[in-house]
């Protein structure tokens, strides 16, 4: 089914922003909206230098939670599949004919782990994170108990500070137990080094990511000597992709929000001191408002508050503008400080969010534009899948 046919029958406002060929000044908000020319340029960008450097890419779901933008990945930018962070993630991609598929965490409740091990039986390759010796039986035993295979990873504790083993020796350990676990395979190290992601200087992230390359490089010569060679060595985000395509270590990128661009991955600097918002990826996703009351001369009120995204990495900024500024939210109101009162009720403007994964998962919907024009209307498919 395609999403124009999808759609029939279904209503503006009651069930869905907007329809394809609405103009963006229809659309009803607060929404979301992608940028459809912007989209793809990062998507074949990133898909393009993947390949250049003989790296996998396997697109990070958490930040988007929708089939249609991984499925532009895989078609446009060659992702071989797709990170989760929850067994209910991997479940919608599963169901909807993803077929590698990797929870890149850890997975220790009962239940979630026998959704986990049902889900191969959908025609998935399913892998997931481990670093506890007790989950490798854990999930040995639910695989076996649904006559299912479940690939592992070992995650690294790179400097994130939160799961993963430290030691090479641990990861010696985790290996050797998961390759004499019946239903599991051993496949290789998950090392995301996390914390360094948005430090705004280059050369500060490359010195956390080679502190982090030497520890992942330990861990890899390590198995290599017991002969468990590990086949995937996965990590890398937005903020580090080329430090670990250039590792020699490292065969498989994750990174996820090149794809959108929000404001706190856009104020980072490149090696030449850059925003990579301004060179390196294209904003591509924003929060469409409409000023609702310009009762005060100076300020303006639209309709994305607190409600309609995450703040926690900042508020947005007001994309293509410099004579306005948004400066504090409600729940349903922002405020956006306007001194020279230029702009007039039910106005639209685009909003780069501050953090764009929480605040996709707020959203029913992405409204695709292309030159002013709805394109399509794509689901957010694994909205509020938290568990």
């Amino acid at each position: 089914m395609t999403i124009a046919s999808s759609l029939v029958g279904l209503e503006v406002g009651f069930d869905v922003p907007a329809l394809p060929g609405m103009r963006e000044d229809e659309i009803q908000t607060p929404c979301l909206v992608l940028d459809l020319d912007a989209l793809e340029r990062n998507v074949v960008k990133m898909g393009d230098y993947a390949r250049e450097k003989g790296m996998r890419h396997r697109a990070h779901g958490k930040m988007h939670k929708s089939v249609d933008v991984l499925r532009l990945q895989m078609e446009r930018g060659g992702a071989i599949g797709v990170c989760c962070q929850k067994v209910s993630e991997a479940e919608v991609f599963a169901r909807a004919g993803i077929d590698d598929i990797l929870v890149s965490n850890q997975v220790r409740e009962p239940a979630k782990i026998d959704r986990l091990s049902r889900l191969p039986a959908l025609g998935a390759r399913i892998l997931v994170c481990v670093d506890d010796l007790a989950n490798v039986a854990e999930l040995s035993a639910a695989a076996q108990k649904n006559k299912t295979t479940i690939g592992c990873l070992i995650e690294i504790d790179c400097g994130a500070g939160r799961c993963g083993v430290k030691t090479a020796a641990d990861v010696v350990a985790l290996a050797r137990a998961i390759v004499r676990a019946d239903g599991l395979t051993f496949d290789g190290i998950q090392a995301y080094q996390g914390a360094m992601q948005h430090l705004d200087r280059y050369e500060d992230r490359r010195a956390k990511l080679d502190a982090a390359i030497a520890q992942v490089a330990e861990a890899v010569d390590a198995l290599k000597a017991e002969g468990l060679d590990p086949r995937l060595v996965s990590g890398g985000g937005t903020g580090s992709y080329y430090f670990e395509a250039a590792s020699g270590v490292y065969n498989e990128l994750q990174c996820g929000s090149y794809a959108f661009m929000d404001a706190d991955y856009g104020r980072i600097l490149d090696q030449d001191g850059r925003r990579i918002d301004q060179g390196e990826w294209e904003n591509a996703l924003f929060i469409l408002t409409s000023v609702m009351s310009h009762a005060k001369a100076d300020k303006a009120i639209c309709d994305a508050g607190l409600k309609a995204q995450s703040v926690d990495s900042g508020l947005p900024f007001v994309y293509g503008r410099d004579d306005v500024k948004y400066v504090k939210c409600s729940d349903e109101h922002g405020v956006i400080d306007d001194p020279h009162g230029v702009l007039k009720v039910n106005e639209k403007l685009r909003l780069v969010p501050g953090h764009c994964d929480p605040t996709c998962n707020v959203h029913d919907w992405y409204v695709g534009v292309r030159r002013g024009v709805v394109e399509t209307v794509w689901p957010v498919s694994a909205r509020g899948k938290a568990y």
